[in-house]
């Protein structure tokens, strides 16, 4: 394999990436007073508690092309993450880019994936990604590889607040509230066009872990992969680690905490998880 680059939106959480050359492209939250950068300088839990007491319009912003072209250099192969087009314009901004990149250079090849889903999957994409790279001397079977793969991973979330979400307007200002007075906790999936999509509500947490549990088996769960994102909610994520360890003794199961897009979108309390099937 040649000379090779893994770059990703922040959407993925990770800023490194042992063993490989990673680059991380920031997104940025963004209120009608102030700007959150999702870099290694952001205090995510100073812009979760900002956040939360925000009372007017918050929204995420993409990397421009600039940043995209930036990130992919002047050489070597690259394979791009970005999070779902149907949330973002950094699939379209990152498409651009490429197509800049590689009529400067047209012995390079870079591909970007549309991941229809943000953090833990991705995460689990990108370590498919630098598995697939270093087994294949071609670049082209890496990413039907790595295709494959993407039919395969799923991502679910639980959010204890839909704050953000209904001060950007993704959902009512009276369900947010209800949710948040009641205790009821919102179960939701990526769907397979990309959009968040609603499962179902539980008052509690042990009926969320519950109610996530049984969703990752009905969607083929059989002892794979699991990566847990959290927001200020490390006990709820490590009890799911234990469960799922409990249930499937050979998992593979990690847990950490979520870097500021995903934070934005899960609040605090939230979870979510990747898995593959």
């Amino acid at each position: 394999m040649n000379q090779f680059r893994i770059v990703a939106d922040s959407s993925c959480d990770l800023l490194t990436l042992d063993g490989a050359d990673f680059i991380s492209v920031p997104l940025s939250i963004r209120t009608d007073a102030e700007e959150f950068y999702d870099d290694t300088n952001l205090d995510v839990d100073a812009m979760v508690s900002t956040l939360r007491d925000t009372k007017g319009r918050s929204y995420s912003a993409c990397p421009n092309i600039a940043d995209w072209e930036s990130a992919f250099g002047e050489s070597g192969n690259v394979i791009a993450f970005t999070i779902t087009s149907a949330l973002s314009g950094s699939y379209n901004a990152a498409c651009v880019a490429k197509k800049n990149c590689e009529e400067r250079n047209p012995a390079r090849r870079i591909y970007v994936v549309d991941s229809l889903s943000a953090g833990p999957e991705i995460a689990l994409l990108i370590e498919r990604a630098l598995y697939e790279l270093r087994s294949h001397a071609d670049f082209d079977k890496a990413c039907e590889a790595l295709n494959t793969y993407q039919a395969h991973t799923h991502l679910l979330f639980a959010l204890e607040s839909m704050h953000n979400l209904a001060q950007n307007g993704r959902v009512s200002k009276l369900a947010a509230t209800m949710a948040s007075v009641l205790g009821i906790r919102a179960i939701g999936q990526a769907s397979a066009e990309g959009m968040l999509e609603m499962l179902g509500k539980c008052r509690g947490v042990r009926k969320a872990r519950q109610f996530m549990l049984s969703e990752m088996v009905e969607l083929g769960y059989k002892g794979g992969k699991v990566r847990i994102g959290h927001c200020q909610n490390a006990a709820l994520a490590l009890e799911l680690c234990a469960e799922i360890r409990q249930r499937f003794p050979a998992a593979d199961v990690r847990s950490y905490p979520l870097r500021g897009l995903c934070s934005y979108y899960a609040e605090r309390g939230g979870i979510m998880l990747g898995f593959e099937s």
